[in-house]
């Protein structure tokens, strides 16, 4: 599924958001978060926040890729983002249906702490998102691993 995103008026918080629900299978969300539920003491509710979180990052990138944005999430939703990633038959489906290819995860060796999980989480939202902004907030502190220049994800 592609979907598209329309110039739309009026504030973040009044335009109608992109659900990551549709982005995925219901198979696939609901494995996602037992995934998560069985690795991670995080319950459904938690697990459901961050896998959300997870799939409308991994959009963005991909809607976004080329523009070398620097985007990356903290660690928190990275949890999510890895879980998926680990599963790798349906993250790969996942990547062709809304990418045409793989979309790989290269992460530096060193953290750069420049704002850029506050940065991402903006970008993601101005991409028609709705942020969870608990779990973005507790690693704006923080960083991401993404390399200056890059079309990290």
């Amino acid at each position: 599924m592609t979907t598209t995103v329309q110039p739309t008026t009026g504030s973040a918080s009044t335009r109608a958001r992109r659900d990551p629900r549709s982005f995925v299978t219901p198979q696939v969300w609901e494995r996602q978060i037992a995934l998560l539920a069985r690795d991670h003491p995080f319950d459904t509710v938690m697990a459901e926040r961050l896998f959300g979180q997870a799939v409308a990052y991994l959009v963005t990138a991909m809607e976004m890729w080329d523009r070398k944005l620097e985007i990356g999430c903290g660690p928190l939703v990275d949890i999510a983002v890895h879980g998926f990633i680990l599963d790798t038959r349906n993250y790969r489906d996942f990547c062709d249906r809304h990418f045409g290819r793989f979309l790989d995860h290269v992460p530096a060796i060193e953290f750069k702490y420049d704002g850029s999980v506050e940065r991402t989480a903006h970008v993601i939202e101005n991409n028609g998102f709705a942020i969870d902004r608990p779990l973005w907030e507790a690693d704006f502190a923080k960083c991401t691993p993404c390399y200056p220049g890059s079309n990290c994800h």
